[in-house]
């Protein structure tokens, strides 16, 4: 089987394709309702795609994975996707109260040949996954996003969340409501962003 690699991942020819064709589909959709920045538009591949791609690489894919504030799909489209081949047995929800937005993911993942649950409703009020796995990328501070970790995923869960060059500021501030065990892992694409993955999420 022909091995094509994308950053520092290797994926199947199919799963390459599919990726490629998910690409096309953010760049025709996003335009007529915003999925990116217009100034990322010309660089879905690397901005998007093998940023969320990287996400997949930290943990073994569970039974249950949440993507919370889905958007335009990253990470969650480009989980279902790699997860087709990886994990085919793997239940993977994801979370957008956007209506169009939820439109699309459903198209892609349809097109794309995944498999992946869309809930169009906002976070809080889905009632509670009970997810092994919750990411989220681009979607809210970290104090916040381990409010929706408390209630989305089971106590052995692990949250994979994308942050910027200011996460070790939102860590500290995190901290004066949380507890919770953090490993930071620098991003593939952005030199001073990272994915933290987030274990034993519990209120002070």
């Amino acid at each position: 089987m022909t091995e094509m690699q994308i950053g520092k991942s290797y994926v199947s020819r199919e799963t390459y394709d599919r990726l490629k064709h998910y690409e096309s589909l953010v760049k025709k959709w996003s335009p007529k309702i915003n999925l990116v920045a217009k100034s990322t538009l010309d660089s879905v591949w690397d901005r998007h795609i093998v940023d969320s791609i990287q996400i997949c690489e930290l943990t073994e894919f569970p039974k249950t994975w949440v993507d919370i504030g889905s958007g335009g799909g990253f990470p969650g489209v480009v989980v279902a996707i790699i997860a087709a081949e990886r994990a085919p047995d793997c239940s993977i929800t994801l979370i957008e109260s956007d209506q169009r937005k939820c439109a699309f993911l459903r198209t892609a993942i349809r097109e794309c040949g995944a498999t992946a649950k869309v809930v169009s409703e906002r976070i809080e009020k889905v009632p509670s996954i009970g997810a092994d796995v919750m990411s989220a990328r681009a979607l809210a501070d970290l104090t916040n996003l381990l409010g929706f970790a408390e209630h989305h995923l089971h106590p052995g869960g692990i949250a994979l969340l994308s942050k910027g060059v200011q996460w070790k500021k939102e860590v500290d501030n995190a901290r004066s409501q949380w507890q919770f065990d953090l490993k930071s892992t620098s991003s593939w694409t952005e030199p001073e962003a990272v994915i933290l993955e987030i274990r034993g999420v519990t209120r002070v």
